[in-house]
């Protein structure tokens, strides 16, 4: 699973263009998609998305109108991401759009997703997988770049999911993932942060191997509220102006 993936994962059936809109544009501000890539063609990302063409050209115009796209006619035209701006960045970034008491909400029922899905894996893991979800713990912490960091800690969440054996539960967790990705782009430019965070995923291993259902879903519902504080602080920081970095998602 990779955040491309997760960006290009089909929307729910009752989608509207603004969804379209929001996924795209937080991709783009976010640093997930590039200054001058190009965007699958309106047939492709239809398909990509599970959304009708005429869905798709909406939020292309719309795209276009907030100059995050513009369109190259050509042999070798289609959408490509434009440069954003500082201010362009601060004015759309998913962070700012979310109002505090909506991310604390969302952040809640990722937890809820998480931790008890850490209480089930407790129990239902076999020792082959657990052996797995450390060999992605240990490519989490030794990462440096932050889009390896953001793809391998979605995969962690991702496997960890996975063993707690319940469709439901994992059809949850990648939605969730189309709108957590965009925001943790920021944390992981910090060292600190990653290494905080590499560290609960250790210690939470450690519970799994354990057996210890009740600890696992505490340890995993506050490593999310931690990352959640993290969050609440940039979104601060962002709120008041303060200086609002523009590196790449994949410096």
């Amino acid at each position: 699973m990779t955040a491309y993936s997760i960006v290009y994962a089909p929307l729910d059936q009752a989608t509207r263009t603004e969804q379209v809109v929001e996924r795209l544009s937080n991709a783009i501000i976010s640093g997930i998609l590039q200054t001058d890539e190009q965007l699958p063609n309106e047939n492709e990302l239809s398909r990509l998305l599970g959304v009708s063409p005429v869905t798709v050209r909406d939020a292309l115009n719309t795209l276009r109108a907030r100059q995050l796209i513009d369109t190259r006619r050509g042999r070798h035209g289609g959408s490509f991401v434009c440069q954003v701006s500082v201010e362009t960045m601060q004015k759309y970034h998913p962070l700012r759009l979310m109002a505090s008491g909506e991310l604390a909400d969302f952040s809640e029922f990722h937890c809820a997703v998480i931790g008890h899905s850490a209480g089930l894996a407790a129990q239902r893991s076999t020792p082959g997988e657990l052996k797995k979800l450390g060999q992605l713990i240990e490519s989490f912490s030794a990462a440096t770049q932050p889009d390896v960091r953001i793809q391998t800690d979605m995969r962690c969440l991702l496997t960890l999911v996975s063993q707690a054996q319940s469709a439901r539960l994992a059809t949850q967790e990648l939605e969730i993932q189309a709108e957590w990705v965009p925001l943790m782009v920021l944390l992981y430019r910090e060292d600190a942060i990653h290494s905080e965070v590499a560290a609960a995923w250790h210690t939470l291993l450690a519970a799994l191997y354990k057996g210890d259902s009740f600890t696992c879903y505490q340890l995993a519902q506050k490593m999310i509220t931690r990352i959640t504080d993290r969050l609440l602080e940039c979104k601060l920081r962002m709120d008041t102006d303060a200086p609002f970095s523009q590196r790449s998602y994949r410096e």
